[in-house]
């Protein structure tokens, strides 16, 4: 049996950088020609750019968790769907250079995710994704006899409701703790919707803007928020704030933690994922709250330091220096 495996979602992806990609700030214009933002990457049209050398990298989901909790000592497998293709091939044999047991579905219709990344110099980057096979991921592609393992942690992607539902009710009756990351897709479902899978949930992980999105609270009003969240889940909600750190409830009290201030910052992808698989691998090993929580900030931040979504996942060596032992962090009643 495997200490943990993840479900979700993987994709090949590659990484161009060049100085010339501009970040216009013109919110009056951008706004009304459809950049929502107001904030756009452009360069010149019709031109040739000479890049710097491409970056190839493995990520999704599924693969960024199965990295870090590899990493970090701990059994992992990874259940995702691919292309019956050479990126498929690709992604397979990168998963098992990570030590990571792949529990791979083939479909031989629509080809591997994959995912253009064009990175910028200060560390944003826009990317074009073709979502492929990970948006495909049907009840016939999940082998629930083979999610065998203590804990599982779930990247929800495009996943169905109802196969959603039939695999969390799959794994806690073998007793499986589940952690779980709801994609904006099913965040927007609402409260309604989505409390048959949360119910059955141990840790349930949002940023902030989706958490007051989904509870329909007031974005500034943390506590009530948390309190919404804790009447649909009955263990932990862990709210993300990107470099304003992060916020957890235990149902009686809430953590606040800052960040560790990374030496540059290269490429913010899979900061999210790694945050969320360090702190699930802090509980899992029955460390407490606080504990959960340096781990899972040092391992975003060590990944936003290195282009890749895992590429920077700390393994606990590293994890054990000078630089991780502190993190500012204050506790209150809810």
């Amino acid at each position: 049996m495997h200490d943990v495996v993840t479900i979700g979602t993987a994709t090949r992806d590659v990484y161009i950088t060049n100085e010339s990609f501009k970040v216009l700030k013109d919110p009056k214009h951008l706004e009304k020609m459809g950049f929502d933002t107001g904030v756009a990457e452009c360069f010149a049209l019709g031109t040739k750019m000479d890049i710097e050398r491409p970056a190839f990298t493995i990520g999704g989901g599924a693969i960024n968790t199965a990295v870090s909790f590899s990493r970090l000592g701990l059994n992992a497998a990874s259940s995702f769907k691919v292309g019956d293709d050479e990126f498929g091939d690709v992604l397979v044999r990168k998963v098992k250079d990570e030590k990571i047991s792949p529990i791979v579905s083939r479909d031989k219709s629509v080809g591997t995710a994959y995912s253009t990344i064009l990175l910028n110099p200060n560390g944003e980057r826009t990317v074009l994704a073709y979502r492929g096979a990970s948006n495909t991921i049907r009840k016939r592609d999940i082998v629930l006899k083979k999610l065998r393992a203590r804990w599982a942690y779930i990247v929800s992607g495009h996943l169905p409701i109802a196969l959603l539902k039939s695999i969390v009710e799959h794994l806690k009756k073998r007793g499986i703790c589940i952690a779980f990351a709801p994609s904006q897709y099913h965040v927007d479902m609402g409260h309604k919707k989505l409390r048959v899978v949360l119910r059955h949930v141990d840790v349930v992980l949002m940023n902030r803007e989706e958490a007051a999105r989904f509870t329909k609270e007031d974005y500034k009003r943390e506590k009530l928020i948390f309190r919404k969240l804790d009447e649909a889940v009955d263990g932990i909600a862990v709210m993300t704030e990107g470099s304003g750190g992060s916020l957890v409830s235990d149902g009686q009290f809430m953590y606040r933690a800052g960040v560790f201030k990374e030496k540059e910052l290269i490429d913010r992808t899979g900061a999210g994922d790694a945050f969320g698989s360090g702190f699930v691998a802090g509980i899992m090993r029955g460390h407490d709250i606080p504990h959960a929580l340096r781990l899972a900030s040092a391992n975003a931040t060590s990944v936003v330091e290195k282009v890749g979504a895992s590429t920077g996942s700390l393994t606990d060596r590293e994890f054990k220096k000078k630089r991780w032992q502190y993190l500012d962090l204050d506790v209150e009643p809810l």
